[in-house]
């Protein structure tokens, strides 16, 4: 875990185990690691990027700016395979999508919230595929496809969630994906 969290620090990616697939992650504030993430994906900037944080606490300036209903809600539905659409202003634009909004998420996955943790603070976490292809589910898969191209692979195992996470917008509650 020491030597995932470290070679994120150093502007890396590194594949990690999630709820349903397997993620590439890098820290959101190294722009230059998260232009390496959309380049192995193969994704446009302006599909924006999930974050993943170790407890709520690291979303707590995007919450603070809800009513106090929805940041409740929120908060209660993690961890969880729920990530949260959330107006912010301290992500960049490389993350948002050039938007004024973030995706967010505490994942129900221990290992993942252990990497955030001992990390320090939130990590981009999409999905370990190229745009066109089904996410990895297998750390063997993920060695396959991806081992050149990132810094480091966590070994772990997937949950027993199905496929990337629900998404829902928190100023209307509604689902995105």
């Amino acid at each position: 875990m020491d030597v995932a969290a470290e070679a994120l620090r150093q502007g890396g990616i590194v594949a990690h185990a999630c709820e349903g697939v397997w993620g590439l992650a890098c820290d959101p504030f190294q722009e230059g690691a998260v232009q390496q993430v959309l380049d192995v994906k193969q994704r446009e900037a302006s599909k924006g990027l999930v974050l993943i944080g170790h407890d709520a606490g690291v979303f707590e300036p995007e919450l603070t700016n809800l009513d106090s209903e929805r940041h409740n809600e929120i908060r209660s539905t993690w961890p969880s395979h729920t990530t949260w659409v959330v107006p912010t202003t301290r992500f960049p634009a490389c993350v948002t999508g050039g938007r004024t909004t973030i995706a967010i998420r505490v994942p129900d996955h221990r290992q993942a919230r252990q990497l955030c943790a001992r990390f320090g603070g939130p990590l981009v976490s999409t999905s370990a595929n190229a745009s066109s292809e089904p996410p990895a589910r297998t750390e063997s898969e993920v060695r396959s496809r991806f081992e050149s191209q990132v810094r480091f692979i966590l070994a772990g195992e997937i949950g027993s969630a199905q496929g990337p996470s629900e998404i829902r917008d928190a100023l209307s509650g509604a689902r995105i994906r």
